[in-house]
């Protein structure tokens, strides 16, 4: 059994608003603003994009944990932050565009471990994740609507197509409409529910077996399914037919073959 206090901190950015720590080929970072509910700014954003550009591009990390704490994943956006702008100013700044563009570029899978609120931008973060945990307390919604505004960084297009377009209606036109854990585990929007002291744990020995296999096939299968949403079907399975044809370029691909047909385990070199 993996324990978080075997967690090794990497000690090598010092950042304000979130933490960074690994444990063996797994990454986490855990946001860190728990006086605000981890309500998500721009300074937390560029930390994570920071720190999440760097471990896609660390040859020893092949996955990642993103949480928060047992209160909250994330409560939404900070409003003091954004209740002032302008239209003119935030179009030509692309608000909120950098909240997504790291996110959207990683080769690397991410596992989200919510637990407590995810709320507005926060159960935005939690869709752009690869996959979702949830600890047994945790709360998805989208409450925009009662801001006067509407989901800005993914709601309205991931949270339709993880739990159709009827719930998702209902979620973001009333805002007052969440899901508890096992509701989000029943119309698909999470994988599977834990014991809030036992979430980051599970979340880390998935990120762990998904770390152990051929670092290339796993980067390659998760395009293949984010490009699920993007291609017809014919495109699609064209798509993963070209990278299910490539993976024989690798290294691991013979070795896994070959210690499938030995009867060993593969000894995988991600290459």
């Amino acid at each position: 059994m993996l324990s978080i206090d075997e967690i090794v901190s990497t000690g090598t950015t010092s950042y304000k608003m979130i933490k960074t720590e690994t444990q063996g080929r797994v990454a986490v970072i855990t946001l860190n603003r728990p006086k605000a509910l981890n309500a998500l700014c721009s300074e937390l954003f560029h930390e994570i994009n920071d720190a999440l550009a760097k471990l896609d591009n660390d040859g020893n990390i092949g996955a990642i944990v993103l949480t928060g704490n047992e209160r909250a994943f994330a409560a939404g956006a900070d409003i003091k932050e954004m209740k002032d702008t302008e239209f003119i100013d935030n179009y030509k700044s692309n608000f909120l565009g950098h909240w997504v563009e790291q996110l959207s570029k990683m080769r690397k899978p991410i596992v989200a471990a919510v637990n407590g609120y995810a709320l507005g931008g926060g159960c935005e973060l939690a869709m752009m994740c690869d996959i979702i945990y949830a600890g047994e307390k945790a709360v998805f919604g989208q409450p925009e609507i009662n801001l006067g505004t509407i989901p800005g960084a993914g709601g309205t297009q991931r949270l339709t197509h993880a739990v159709g377009k009827s719930k998702a209606m209902e979620m973001i036109l009333t805002g007052s409409v969440n899901l508890d854990a096992q509701e989000a585990k029943m119309l698909g929007l999470v994988s599977a529910v834990f014991p809030p002291e036992k979430l980051v744990e599970e979340a880390i020995k998935t990120a762990t077996k998904i770390a152990s296999k051929g670092a290339v096939s796993v980067q390659m299968a998760k395009e293949a399914v984010n490009q699920a949403y993007e291609l017809s079907l014919s495109s699609g399975l064209h798509f993963e037919r070209r990278l299910f044809q490539a993976t024989f370029a690798t290294k691991d691909q013979k070795e896994g073959m070959s210690a499938f047909a030995e009867k060993r385990k593969p000894g995988f070199v991600h290459k």
